[in-house]
């Protein structure tokens, strides 16, 4: 009895199976899952799998050593306030990239925003096409990162320590400029200079803190990379050689300069010449860096030194390369033209294992090395507190709980000269405790 009430159960059900099958697409709406998975999924990963979304996010709380400190740690604090939560940086990056048969790029297109309380700003925008024969050029257009130093370029989702230090804050506000870049990187593994990179462009100038380039003198940029090379299994040495040509017009006639008045005190000294008007003040950057890596059992110790010198114009109260030409109201600024230099130096060490490391950070930044201390305020000189030197040094620890999301704890103490200078007779109380999480995808 159970028997042919079963067979007559499953001729039924295979019987309703058959039907539904028969009857799949009848309406217009209904749709067929057979031809769903070969004509609609399958064009649509195709036309995206060239795609690649990554981005990050850091919230963090800081706590500065004085109401309204001023800080490089993510920007000044408010007049009232020593301690702040903030989104230092929350970005979205989307890449297209089309590739030879190969498996070789040939075309690249980078779109990157970064979305915090603080407004929504492009990060990158450009295009890359690489030359496809020998697989050794490439050109750059848009918007993207100056070719200039390692911190400079080192992305701050990989970039150990919370912030870039001083000098490349002010010197490289925003790090990418508009521009066009020429790129010598042999990619095919045979190839006996696949460990050096050669990028050399020119860029407006003003980088993303403008809207518009104020002037047609173009920075020319370049740089000459050596991509990591092991000594032996457990050392590896890279490093770098970076260049910078350009400027901006002067927008007056008034250009000072370090010099000696006739009591010997060192101050800047005017030129007034109607040549100076519309001519480019120099701003001329040299920077060398290297990296050396020793692996172990437990982790990674690596040490990275960095030094830049040049001329940087600027006006009398900053040297921060400007985005719009130097102005008070509308009143066009005399130009000051300083010599300056500075250093990174980073200590990184895993300890235990690879999500315990141990950060430790020193930078100068002297914007004037023509004068020093108490030089600095002297009555009659026209030097202010844009020459002060800062230095910095920073110590912090990481806990990686993934390669995807990490805690940063950082404590930067900043010390300045001390000059005869309202302000500056002691140190500034502007030390700053950083905790940050970060999770990038």
């Amino acid at each position: 009895m159970i028997k042919p009430l079963l067979r007559h159960s499953i001729l039924i059900l295979l019987g309703f199976v058959t039907y539904s099958e028969m009857n799949a697409q009848r309406y217009l709406t209904d749709i067929d899952s057979s031809f769903f998975i070969k004509d609609t999924v399958r064009p649509i990963i195709k036309r995206f799998e060239n795609i690649i979304i990554s981005g990050y996010m850091q919230p963090q709380f800081q706590v500065a050593e004085s109401d309204g400190a001023p800080s490089f740690a993510g920007g000044n604090f408010a007049q009232y306030s020593k301690s702040r939560f903030m989104l230092r940086r929350a970005r979205v990056r989307t890449d297209y990239l089309i590739k030879t048969k190969e498996n070789f790029p040939q075309a690249l297109f980078v779109f990157q925003i970064d979305a915090t309380e603080r407004g929504v700003i492009v990060r990158d925008m450009y295009l890359r096409l690489f030359e496809t024969k020998k697989n050794n050029f490439s050109i750059s257009a848009g918007l993207f990162a100056r070719p200039f130093g390692f911190e400079v370029n080192l992305s701050s989702s990989a970039r150990e320590t919370p912030e870039r230090g001083r000098m490349s804050q002010t010197l490289m506000p925003g790090e990418r400029d508009l521009g066009a870049m020429v790129t010598f990187e042999p990619l095919r593994k045979t190839s006996k200079l696949k460990r050096f990179k050669i990028d050399a462009g020119f860029f407006n100038g003003q980088g993303v803190t403008g809207t518009t380039d104020f002037d047609d003198h173009k920075d020319f940029i370049s740089r000459l990379t050596i991509k990591p090379n092991s000594l032996n299994k457990n050392l590896q040495l890279s490093g770098g050689l970076s260049f910078l040509r350009g400027g901006w017009k002067n927008g007056t006639k008034y250009v000072y300069e370090s010099g000696l008045s006739q009591n010997g005190d060192k101050v800047f000294v005017i030129d007034s010449s109607l040549s100076n008007l519309g001519h480019a003040a120099p701003r001329h950057y040299y920077g060398a860096d290297v990296q050396f890596k020793i692996l172990h059992d437990w982790g990674e110790t690596e040490l990275r030194a960095e030094h830049w010198f040049g001329t940087q114009p600027g006006t009398a109260t900053t040297t921060l390369n400007p985005g719009i030409i130097p102005n008070n109201n509308g009143v066009l600024l005399p130009t000051y033209v300083r010599h300056f230099n500075g250093s990174f130096f980073y200590f990184l060490q895993n300890i235990i294992n690879r999500k315990h490391q141990l950060l430790l950070k020193y930078d100068w930044y002297d914007p004037n090395i023509k004068v020093e201390k108490l030089e600095i305020g002297k009555a009659g000189t026209n030097i202010t507190a844009a020459d002060i030197k800062f230095y910095t040094f920073g110590f912090g620890y990481v806990y990686h709980f993934s390669s995807q999301l990490k805690l940063i704890f950082y404590y930067d103490v900043v010390k300045n000269e001390i000059t005869q200078l309202s302000g500056y007779t002691t140190d500034l109380k502007d030390n700053v405790i950083t905790c940050r999480l970060q999770f990038r995808f």
